[in-house]
């Protein structure tokens, strides 16, 4: 079995894949372009589901219904192993007309999930969030604790390959070399892969937020209308999101989306009208065609591997993603249809 594995970034999907490695007893160096989860990971807002699971393929809810039924053990023994409250929590989901509640109740009573129907909207109970910085911090401290090795501020710069095989990583720290490398690295995957992308189809999809704060949580539960969630925290602040914009590396914000997002928000909770905004960012999912990630073995390179494409689902699919991956890498049976996440 090999013994040294490189995982290459280090948002919640990289870092979710180290730990698993590291607990199955191998060596992990995790290198890190820039600054650990400060890419999709932080910019996303931590909703443990597809926004509306009904209009997504089964390909995709079946891998975010397998990271839903693992998540509340998975941040349990993060929390307990490093003192880092991920808040996670069961606070449930409503969503708001327009809704065809027929096609979304008999998908929940297909799927086993929870739904209370009420006049044009629909709640799911069960849907739980996580504050994605802490989940980050928790999995940084796990790793570390694990044995792991992480390096940032290290961009690979090339893959070298031989005889149908990774021989060594090159990067802005030097060499690095091990058994078996795993690529991590979301919307920058097929830009770092380059001549071995092998038509790789994921690319960066921007996602705007809005940021504000309450003296108390001035939502009982996540809302959701359209493409538009509202995310509750527990101290009092409120996360509103979010765009879908092809621009390429650009994580620049705009007044055009800030002032289009205010709006609906206003409309849809009154209580936001003339309310500072807190903060306005902006992150790059790593878009893939239909949501659906590829999470196998490169077709040309035997040592190395993909764990990518997860598009808004990264944290959801997380630990899910990363037992899948290990099911692959170690040659295990695999508790679901993983046909649909190889290199397409």
């Amino acid at each position: 079995m090999s013994k040294r594995f490189i995982v290459i970034g280090a948002g919640a999907v990289g870092l979710s894949t180290a730990q698993a490695l590291l607990q199955d007893g191998v060596e992990v160096t995790v290198l890190e372009r820039g600054e650990l989860g400060q890419e999709a990971s932080w910019a996303g807002g931590g909703i443990m589901s597809p926004l509306c699971p009904w209009d997504y393929p089964e390909e995709v809810t079946r891998l975010a219904l397998l990271g839903m039924a693992r998540f509340e053990h998975f941040t349990s023994e993060l929390t307990d192993k490093t003192g880092v409250d991920t808040e996670y929590q069961r606070c449930g989901m409503r969503v708001l007309p327009p809704l065809d509640q027929k096609k979304a109740s008999e998908w929940c009573d297909a799927h086993g999930m929870r739904y209370v129907l009420a006049d044009d909207s629909i709640f799911l109970p069960e849907i739980a969030q996580v504050r994605n910085p802490r989940l980050l911090r928790a999995l940084r401290e796990r790793v570390l604790q694990l044995g792991g090795r992480i390096v940032e501020q290290c961009e690979v710069q090339a893959i070298d390959s031989k005889e149908g095989r990774v021989q060594q990583v090159a990067t802005s720290q030097g060499d690095f070399k091990a058994d078996d490398y795993v690529l991590t690295a979301g919307a920058w995957s097929k830009a770092l892969l380059g001549e071995h992308s092998q038509h790789l189809d994921i690319k960066p999809i921007r996602g705007q937020m809005l940021l504000f704060k309450f003296d108390v949580p001035p939502l009982p539960h996540i809302l959701l209308q359209g493409d538009m969630y509202f995310i509750p925290r527990k101290d009092g602040h409120l996360l509103i999101g979010s765009t879908l914009e092809d621009v390429g590396f650009d994580k620049s914000t705009t007044e055009a989306a800030r002032d289009a997002m205010l709006q609906r928000a206003i409309s849809l909770l009154p209580a936001l009208q003339g309310m500072p905004v807190v903060r306005h960012w902006a992150g790059l999912r790593p878009g893939s065609p239909g949501n659906v990630p590829t999470i196998d073995r490169h077709p040309a390179l035997e040592n190395l591997y993909i764990n990518g494409g997860h598009f808004r689902y990264g944290v959801t699919m997380a630990p899910a993603s990363a037992e899948v991956l290990l099911n692959k890498v170690f040659d295990r049976p695999q508790t679901i249809d993983v046909s649909p996440y190889r290199w397409r």
